[in-house]
């Protein structure tokens, strides 16, 4: 299984390398082996018919189950919230603003500055933990 995966965002038709991490990818193989998928079918099929994938509709709905299945709250979490946790926290960590643009595939810095909610004080934060 590959450690890195590309898809095709809806909303630009941009293209998105990402990361399969270990876990992720050790899952997929128990899962597949599990379901038995062949390489002509979807990995994860529709809830309504097994030649067609699972829809986002579908996918969110899972996630809500599966927030309150560990007893949090599902209106506190959902698939976009999550997509953007592991960029925030890389940019948290490294301050790298451009490698956070180019994981989530945007084109503006400007995007992903207000994807991220960065401020003024993050800004300054960062330039106060810079010695020269």
């Amino acid at each position: 299984m590959r450690h890195r995966a590309m898809v095709v965002l809806q909303k630009t038709q941009r293209p998105v390398q990402f990361e399969i991490t270990e876990t992720t990818r050790e899952s997929a193989r128990t899962w597949l082996e599990h379901s038995g998928g062949g390489l002509n079918e979807y990995v994860f099929p529709s809830c309504l018919s097994a030649k067609a994938h699972l829809s986002t509709r579908q996918y969110a709905r899972l996630l809500d189950q599966w927030v309150q299945a560990v007893g949090l709250i599902p209106g506190e979490y959902g698939t976009h919230s999550l997509h953007r946790t592991k960029v925030a926290m890389i940019y948290k960590r490294t301050g790298n603003i451009r490698a956070v643009q180019i994981l989530l595939g945007h084109t503006k810095l400007d995007s992903t500055v207000r994807y991220l909610g960065v401020d003024v004080e993050d800004a300054l934060a960062l330039s106060e933990a810079t010695d020269l």
